[in-house]
């Protein structure tokens, strides 16, 4: 069978480690998930309303490629409330999860064999999706000096660019950028003649300080979120981008083609879940919690090399003083705690050996005992 070159991607380790601590839980095993960058939370309750009210009383077809009306208008609105913003509902484009929209950005704003820069360590399907695109991802070597964030000096060396794709809460680092660094990003881009598209997906997820929409600083910007993260709906599928007004006709021209709609029931649930801020702030302070914990816990029981977030639920660790293959390190405390961990190669191909992610998006009784597996692990190898 024929098979192209842009299919060779390389494999989302996390995935695959989540499949292995299934098979032990399959087993009988209780397994920690420390791995998986999801919320332990359901919906929203309120969501989950507005999806059985809709099931039992709507026929639940196509929507107009571009989303709802109504959920478009309450996103919009959203910004007005978060940040300060007058967005134009018009703007705002609903999506199959942020992937949709990453798809619908990188087909939309570049064209085959174009440079786009990305920064490692870093979401790795964004890398997996430009190649699948026929795209050329610039890597850009970011360090924990500058928080694991692109600097403009990084954009003048990555060469002739077309866009620079940045997170912020980033994915694994939890790291963000500041009103600044984002307008100083977005003129050295302007320079290049490059766009800026703004991973936001995390926002909402923040600790001491409230994350900055790219918005905020420019209107030429791609903007992408999702209801995945803040509003705990990983499986419904459902997202949002905001890009600028003369762009939208071609993004829809896209979203009729490649996607038709997003998932008429999720987009339902998604606009319920905009009003559910009890149940969300209750979620945010189990985070915020958990993430206390860590950073108390963690360097004690060896893993003290890390990046102190801002916002998501993530700790990047630098173990390349107990491993340099943090896949092998991985597998070992999967196999021996019981406790699933994100190696680092998934985000940062040349530096990931020596790295490890965990989530701490779980239940906190669920933190606290996987800290005291991990903390026995260590013991164990004499750390």
């Amino acid at each position: 069978m024929r098979r192209s070159s842009r299919s060779e991607v390389d494999p989302f380790i996390v995935m695959d480690v989540m499949e292995q601590a299934r098979a032990l839980e399959a087993a009988g095993e209780r397994v920690i998930h420390m791995e998986v960058g999801q919320p332990g939370t359901p919906a929203p309750a309120g969501a989950r309303r507005a999806a059985a009210e809709a099931l039992e009383n709507e026929t639940l077809g196509y929507t107009v490629a571009l989303g709802l009306p109504a959920l478009r208008e309450r996103i919009a609105l959203l910004y007005h409330e978060w940040y300060d913003l007058p967005i134009d509902p018009r703007r705002v484009i609903v999506t199959p999860g942020s992937s949709g929209a990453f798809l619908l950005a990188f087909t939309a704003l570049f064209d085959a064999g174009e440079r786009v820069a990305i920064g490692m360590p870093g979401y790795p399907s964004y890398r997996a999706l430009l190649k699948a695109l026929d795209l050329h991802a610039v890597l850009i070597e970011t360090c924990a000096e500058n928080r694991y964030q692109p600097t403009p000096d990084d954009v003048a060396a990555a060469g002739d660019i077309a866009g620079l794709m940045v997170a912020s809460p980033a994915n694994p680092t939890g790291t963000m950028l500041d009103r600044s660094e984002l307008a100083a990003l977005h003129g050295a881009l302007a320079e290049k003649g490059a766009v800026l598209i703004s991973d936001e997906i995390y926002h909402g997820i923040q600790y001491e300080r409230r994350a900055v929409s790219a918005l905020e600083v420019a209107d030429d910007v791609i903007v992408i979120n999702s209801f995945s993260k803040y509003f705990s709906m990983t499986g419904w599928r459902i997202g949002w981008m905001v890009v600028p007004d003369e762009m939208v006709r071609a993004f829809e021209q896209l979203a009729q083609n490649m996607f038709i709609c997003a998932p008429h029931i999720s987009q339902k649930a998604a606009l319920a879940a905009l009003d559910c801020r009890k149940e969300l702030a209750a979620n945010l302070a189990v985070y915020a919690e958990n993430r206390r914990l860590l950073m108390e816990e963690l360097p004690k029981i060896g893993f003290d090399r890390i990046a102190p977030p801002d916002g998501a639920f993530y700790i990047y660790a630098d173990v390349s003083h107990l491993t340099d293959d943090s896949r092998a390190l991985a597998a070992e405390i999967l196999e021996k705690a019981r406790v699933a961990v994100t190696p680092g190669c998934d985000f940062d191909p040349a530096r990931g050996r020596g790295t490890l992610r965990f989530s701490y998006a779980a239940a906190t009784g669920d933190i606290r005992e996987g800290l005291a597996r991990l903390a026995a692990f260590m013991a164990e190898r004499g750390i």
